[in-house]
């Protein structure tokens, strides 16, 4: 009998540590002295805010998987696509962040860890293959290096969150996916970040990268936990190059271009299409993310190289639009001007410009008109790229992310 109960009050233990929330939203974050937030708002009203948006996006997106137990994020609007694994980073990061605000939070979570877990890369069982269409089957078995880097992290802030005593390890699975991260991931050589863990030495593309890859404070965090000095060598040489391609291609808007090709031993932006589109050397829809990325760093840690770069996008993109959040253009050339027939709105884009602007009390009133002009467009007129970036600046807006 002692022994029953015994096991009785282990397994209670276990089912109270694992549903124990240490940092419940709004958390309120101390960010790095001098970041602003938007001021003509009270904080009941900006945490209110993501509290809305946070259950419209998570009924429209969250879906339920093909097995019991799992979730994944719906990429609506993107054709014969159910799933991919950027998404999935997303949702399982939103998760943590909004986790007392939904009671069901860590099954969620866990459902989308499971999910994960059941679509692994080809090359390693640690990374998830990036596309899934209708019937959870994968049509792309390589990994997508963003949708890695945002998965492991999301387990180190499930580790901080609920601990890992419970049926998963976040920690440990979390240490497991930054190791994968680094060995199939990352060059080594020169320390800049693969496309995807398919891109081995042997490849054209070695040398090549996607600069919406690069998130120095998320690198800080796989440092701290790997204890890996191995990631600040790529913080430093990617500060490096996105300082020098600022300077050498865009230096009146700052911007960087979505892939960076190795022509004549230097990083450079490709002419006309390189993976994706015509546009790839263009700032288009993946760098849209580099100034949320790269302004973490500041507003975390204080990165003066993050502050340096992004200066003149903030000064860039207020003047270019007279001010006017409604001027913001979904895609710029690298000179600045509005790619063609792109004058229509895109949160994708929108959302980045308001989070480099909190690296600054000079831009506080641009911050102020940005938080408006975001917060007034309906989930429903966007598809799932724009709002879910919107969802995770918004968090970032209000003060409340965090690191491990």
């Amino acid at each position: 009998m002692r022994f029953v109960i015994s096991l009785f009050l282990l397994f209670l233990f276990h089912v109270v540590m694992a549903q124990t929330i240490s940092k419940p939203f709004p958390q309120h974050s101390t960010y790095y002295p001098g970041t602003i937030k938007p001021t003509h708002l009270s904080q009941t009203a900006l945490d209110a805010t993501v509290i809305d948006f946070y259950n419209s996006w998570r009924k429209q997106y969250i879906k339920e998987g093909c097995n019991q137990g799992e979730y994944y994020v719906w990429t609506q609007g993107m054709r014969n696509t159910s799933c991919v694994s950027e998404g999935q980073g997303y949702g399982m990061m939103i998760m943590v962040f909004m986790a007392s605000v939904d009671s069901n939070a860590q099954s969620i979570y866990d459902g989308l860890y499971y999910y994960f877990r059941k679509h692994p890369s080809r090359r390693s069982r640690s990374l998830m293959a990036w596309k899934q269409t209708t019937g959870c089957k994968d049509v792309q078995t390589s990994s997508a290096t963003d949708g890695d880097i945002d998965i492991a992290f999301s387990l180190l802030l499930a580790d901080k969150q609920w601990g890992s005593e419970g049926k998963i390890n976040y920690k440990l699975e979390g240490e497991m996916v930054i190791s994968e991260v680094m060995d199939q991931d990352i060059n080594q050589e020169k320390w800049s970040i693969l496309l995807s863990n398919e891109v081995q030495q042997s490849s054209k593309d070695y040398f090549n990268e996607r600069t919406s890859d690069f998130m120095p404070s998320t690198f800080r965090s796989f440092a701290s936990t790997s204890k890996d000095n191995k990631w600040q060598n790529v913080i430093n040489a990617n500060y490096k190059t996105f300082l020098k391609v600022q300077k050498q291609f865009s230096p009146d808007a700052g911007l960087v271009p979505d892939f960076l090709k190795y022509t004549n031993h230097d990083l450079i932006p490709p002419h006309g299409k390189y993976l994706e589109s015509k546009y790839d050397g263009c700032y288009n829809y993946n760098a849209c993310r580099v100034p949320w990325r790269i302004a973490l760093d500041y507003i975390l840690n204080g990165e003066k190289r993050s502050k340096t770069f992004l200066t003149p996008i903030n000064a860039w993109i207020s003047q270019t639009t007279s001010g006017k959040p409604d001027n913001i253009s979904a895609g710029y050339t690298l000179a600045g001007d509005d790619l063609p027939r792109r004058n229509f709105e895109a949160l994708s884009f929108i959302c980045p410009f308001a989070v480099a602007a909190m690296i600054s009390s000079k831009n506080q009133l641009w911050l102020n008109k940005l938080w408006d002009y975001i917060v007034g467009f309906k989930l429903k007129e966007f598809d799932y790229y724009d709002n879910t970036i919107k969802m995770i600046c918004l968090i970032i807006l209000s003060g409340n992310y965090w690191q491990p």
